[in-house]
């Protein structure tokens, strides 16, 4: 009769050599090659639920001032270069319609009718960008809605001086992001791929 620890011993030799390809501690080629054939950092199951949380979406938009003012390169550049994906962008001239349901919760502020005005001076450009913590992050590099509360190396206490010119629009919360992004965006506009820096991006 066959020893029973030996039988398990067996099957979970058996088991690792199936997962690592063959040959104890070296991993399956599918295991081994990330994007662009490197090594990813993060192994086995806690790849997909990391990569989830790495899909977390804000609507970011540049205002007709920071247009006008030549800032939207600056902008896109302090987002990437931080490590956020660039999935959706619109250089357009926003009509009252769409800037009204925008800022609908505004609607009975003094302030509305002139922001809606203000936005609809000129062209705007909307993006969605994604990325772990993305929202909140990028609450933090806009700045505070009034410049003057603004601190330097922030977007807005960089490039504005007034609350009424601050330049950059960010959703303030994941679901405002959502409503947002769907208002802006049709689901076909919104580009889903894997970046080759993710790996040197997140671990």
């Amino acid at each position: 009769m066959r020893d029973e620890g030996k039988d398990i011993g067996e099957k979970r030799e058996g088991a690792n050599q199936e997962a690592t390809g063959g040959v104890e501690g070296t991993p399956k080629a599918s295991q081994r090659q990330g994007v662009c054939g490197r090594t990813p950092f993060a192994k086995g199951c806690s790849d997909l639920v990391f990569m989830a949380s790495n899909t977390e979406r804000t609507f970011i938009a540049v205002k007709p001032d920071g247009v006008q003012r030549g800032l939207v390169g600056e902008i896109i550049k302090r987002f990437e270069q931080k490590g956020f994906k660039l999935v959706a962008l619109k250089f357009m001239h926003a009509s009252e319609d769409l800037l009204k349901q925008h800022y609908i919760d505004l609607k009975d502020r003094p302030f509305y009718p002139g922001l809606v005005k203000y936005m609809n001076s000129g062209p705007v450009v909307a993006m969605v960008w994604e990325g772990l913590g993305v929202v909140k992050t990028g609450r933090v590099m806009l700045g505070e809605t009034n410049p003057a509360d603004s601190k330097p190396g922030t977007i807005r206490g960089d490039f504005c001086i007034q609350v009424g010119r601050n330049i950059i629009h960010g959703s303030d919360s994941v679901e405002s992001a959502q409503k947002e992004i769907n208002l802006w965006f049709k689901p076909a506009e919104l580009v889903s791929f894997k970046s080759c820096a993710h790996d040197w991006i997140y671990e």
